[in-house]
C-alpha cells in the first residue's frame, strides 16, 4: 500500500487492523478483536468533526492522531461505556415535547 496515495490506500482498507497497520499504530490484538467496529466508527466520527487539509502529509497526522485516540477510548474503556453506535442509547430515557395545542377532547357522540 506505500505506493498509493493516502486517499487511495484510504479506500482500499477495510479493517481496524488494516488502518492500524497502515498507520504504524502498535495495538493490542485482544483489545482490536473485541472493539474493531467500534474503533473504525469512533475514528469515523473524529473524522467528520475534523478539520482536513488539502495537504497529505497533514492529513496523513491527523489521520494517526484521531486513529490513535479512537483506538485509545476502547484500551482505556470497554464499548458499553463509549457507547459510539445507536443500539447502545436505545434504552436511555427518552424525552418528547407534545404542545399543549395538541391535546384535543374528545366527547364521545359528538
Amino acid at each position: 500500500m506505500d505506493e498509493l496515495t493516502l486517499d487511495e490506500a484510504m479506500e482500499d482498507m477495510v479493517s481496524a487492523e488494516d488502518f492500524l497497520d497502515y498507520f504504524g499504530i502498535e495495538y493490542d490484538v485482544a483489545v482490536v478483536q473485541v472493539n474493531r467496529l467500534h474503533i473504525l466508527q469512533r475514528f469515523h466520527n473524529y473524522l467528520a468533526k475534523a478539520t482536513l487539509s488539502e495537504d497529505e502529509a497533514a492529513r496523513r497526522v491527523v489521520y494517526i492522531t484521531l486513529l490513535q485516540q479512537a483506538y485509545q477510548d476502547f484500551v482505556k474503556s470497554d464499548a458499553l461505556t463509549e457507547k459510539v453506535f445507536k443500539v447502545f442509547h436505545m434504552h436511555e430515557p427518552q424525552v418528547k415535547f407534545v404542545p399543549i395545542s395538541a391535546i384535543t377532547v374528545n366527547k364521545a357522540g359528538s
